[in-house]
Formats: structure tokens, C-alpha cells, sequence
């Protein structure tokens, strides 16, 4: 049987379905450059656009707009941002040549950064559409996600890729 792949743009302010683990879903608005996720864990759709929109967001991050544009993550419905969405959260990158280098980047713009100005921001990164629903479904599961983890390490960022996940 073929999959129908259903097309979409990305537009700011949309509000995505994001397929999880065990025929739970989770929502979230794109923005800008990245994606807000909401905190939000169910098996039940929900119609009310503005219940969704006035949850708590989880995180801001990027990730690759194949997830909206091959209907990876199909749209919900359309809202304009509100104030707090139209900047982007600081993030920090850190120099994989010189691991004792790092940067914040706040509004589009790259600062030098100590360490512990860089200590819980999220790292800048663009995420697949599959390791952010590995991510939302390790937090939900209460589970530690490989890639986060390694993030909080600020010693080193390494290219190790995680070890199969025993099925269970």
C-alpha cells in the first residue's frame, strides 16, 4: 500500500500535530525559524486552537521543515503569534575545533560566551523531524534522550552516535 504524502508550506503561526509513541500526539507552532512545543501529551484531538496556544511551552528549537512540508506533521489550524513567540529564546553554539569555545546567539546575533552564561540554554541545532519526536517521547516517558544529554555536557561536543535502543 502507498503512503500519501500530503504537502503543505510552512507558515508562522500554524499549529502542527506531532505523531508520538504509543497513539499519543502533541502540538506545536511554528515560528520564525524554529518550532514552540507545547506540553501537551494526548490520544484525544483538540479542536480549540486557543486551549493548545495557551498551554506551557516545553522548549524552542529548530527543526527541518520536511517535517511540515512532506505532512510529516500535518496542520491543525493557524493563530498570529503573541508577543513572547515573535523572539527566539537565546541559545548557545560551541566550536567543535576548539571545545572551550562558545557562543551565545540571541536575535539572530553571535556573541563570544562564557561556559556558564551557555549552562541550560538549549543548543543551537537543527533537529529531524524523528529525533524530536524520539525527544518528546523520551520526556514524556521520563526517559533521558541521548542528544540532550550530550548537550549538557559543555566539556566536548562529539559526533558519537547513540547505541541501539533495545526493543522491548
Amino acid at each position: 500500500m502507498k503512503t500519501i504524502i500530503k504537502r503543505q508550506k510552512r507558515t508562522i503561526g500554524a499549529i502542527v500535530k506531532i505523531p508520538l509513541e504509543k497513539g499519543f500526539h502533541t502540538y506545536a507552532r511554528i515560528l520564525k525559524y524554529d518550532f514552540a512545543f507545547y506540553d501537551i501529551r494526548t490520544k484525544e484531538e483538540i479542536s480549540n486552537l486557543n486551549k493548545i496556544v495557551s498551554s506551557a511551552i516545553l522548549f524552542i528549537t529548530t527543526v527541518n521543515d520536511y517535517s511540515v512540508t512532506r505532512g510529516l506533521w500535518l496542520k491543525v489550524g493557524n493563530l498570529p503569534l503573541e508577543e513572547r513567540l515573535l523572539t527566539t529564546p537565546p541559545q548557545f553554539a560551541q566550536d567543535p575545533i576548539h571545545p572551550d569555545r562558545f557562543f551565545l546567539i540571541e536575535n539572530g546575533i553571535r556573541r563570544p560566551a562564557t561556559k556558564e552564561e551557555c549552562k541550560g540554554l538549549e543548543r543551537s541545532a537543527v533537529w529531524t523531524p524523528e529525533g524530536m519526536q524520539r525527544r518528546l517521547n523520551d520526556h514524556y516517558a521520563g526517559r533521558k534522550n541521548y542528544y540532550i544529554e550530550k548537550d549538557k555536557n559543555l566539556e566536548g561536543h562529539h559526533s558519537n552516535q547513540p547505541q541501539k535502543a533495545k526493543v522491548a
